[in-house]
C-alpha cells in the first residue's frame, strides 16, 4: 500500500506538510505505521496548483527520503492544493509514468488500494477507454485507468462522484464476471483544482486508511496523521466521500461500490 497527502485551502509552502512534521509525508516512506510494508521507496510524486489553471507535477523514481530535489522544491512551492504520494509498488512496473499523481488538462488523481487480480480484467478495463484517453496513458498501474475511466465520464456529462461511483460499479461488475473473489480497495483524491473530492470505499470492511484534519480555512487528507500525537485527525469513515470547496465546510456523504444490472435483459 502506498501513502499519500492532500491538501486544500490557503497557500502553504509544501514542506511545511511533506517534510517537516515528525510523521510527516516523507517519514511515512521509511517508516508508515498503517499498511502491510513500513517502507514505500518506489518512486514518488507531487502535483501542485499556482498560477496556472492547469497544476504543475514533478514524479521521480527515487525514494523521497533520499531526494535532495524533493525537499529543496517543497521549501520554495507555496501552493492553496497540493498532491503528494510515496508509492510501493504492488505488481506493475517501478517506473516515472507509474508514480502519482497522475494528471490531464486541469485534473489531478492518486490512488491507494488494490483491484484484486487486476491482469485478469486488465484488457477488458483498458478497452472501455475512449481513444482519446487511451492515447494519452503512460503506465502500467491500475490506478491510471482507474482515472482515465473517470475523466471519461466527467467528459461525457457525470458528475465526479457519480463518474467515480460508475467506474468502481464497472470494475467491481467486471470482476464478478470473471469469477474474482479478492476485493476492490478504493481511497483515492481527485481535484479540478477548485473542489477536492476525497473517497475511502472497499468492497469489503478493510479500505485502506484515510485520515482528515480541519484547520481554519484549510483541509488536510492523509493516509496516516502527519503528526505522533494524531491531536485533530480523524479518520474518514468507511463507505464515504468528502467533498472540499474553499471557504466551504467539509461536505460528507456516504459512497459504496454498488454493482449496477448492467446486463439485465
Amino acid at each position: 500500500m502506498c501513502r499519500f497527502l492532500a491538501y486544500h485551502g490557503e497557500p502553504v509552502l509544501l514542506e511545511d506538510l511533506i517534510c517537516a512534521s515528525d510523521h510527516s509525508l516523507i517519514h511515512q516512506s521509511l517508516h508508515a505505521m498503517e499498511c502491510k510494508t513500513g517502507t514505500n521507496g518506489d518512486g514518488f510524486g507531487l502535483g501542485w496548483y499556482g498560477e496556472r489553471p492547469t497544476p504543475g507535477i514533478f514524479r521521480d523514481l527515487r525514494p523521497a527520503w533520499s531526494d535532495e530535489n524533493l525537499r529543496s522544491l517543497c521549501a520554495q512551492v507555496r501552493s492553496p492544493l497540493f498532491f503528494a504520494h510515496v508509492r510501493a509498488a504492488t505488481g506493475t512496473a517501478t517506473s516515472r509514468a507509474n508514480c502519482h499523481p497522475f494528471s490531464h488538462g486541469r485534473w489531478l488523481f492518486m490512488h491507494n488500494g488494490q483491484v484484486g487480480d487486476y491482469p485478469r480484467i486488465k484488457r477488458q478495463l483498458e478497452a472501455a477507454l475512449p481513444d482519446s484517453l487511451y492515447d494519452i496513458r503512460q503506465g502500467t498501474t491500475d490506478s491510471e485507468v482507474l482515472f482515465l475511466l473517470t475523466l471519461a465520464r466527467i467528459e461525457a456529462g457525470m458528475t465526479p462522484e457519480g463518474a467515480l461511483t460508475d467506474v468502481l460499479a464497472l470494475v467491481k461488475d467486471s470482476m464478478h464476471a470473471a469469477g474474482i473473489t479478492a476485493p476492490l480497495r478504493f481511497t483515492a483524491t481527485l481535484s479540478d483544482g477548485r473542489t477536492t473530492w476525497a473517497v475511502r470505499t472497499a468492497c469489503d470492511d478493510r479500505p485502506p486508511s484515510l485520515y482528515m484534519l480541519t484547520r481554519p480555512n484549510a483541509v488536510i487528507f492523509a493516509s496516516e496523521p502527519l503528526e505522533m500525537r494524531r491531536e485533530g485527525w480523524q479518520a474518514l469513515p468507511q463507505q464515504s466521500i468528502a467533498i472540499v470547496q474553499h471557504g466551504r465546510d467539509v461536505a460528507i456523504s456516504p459512497f459504496a461500490i454498488t454493482v449496477p444490472s448492467r446486463n439485465a435483459a
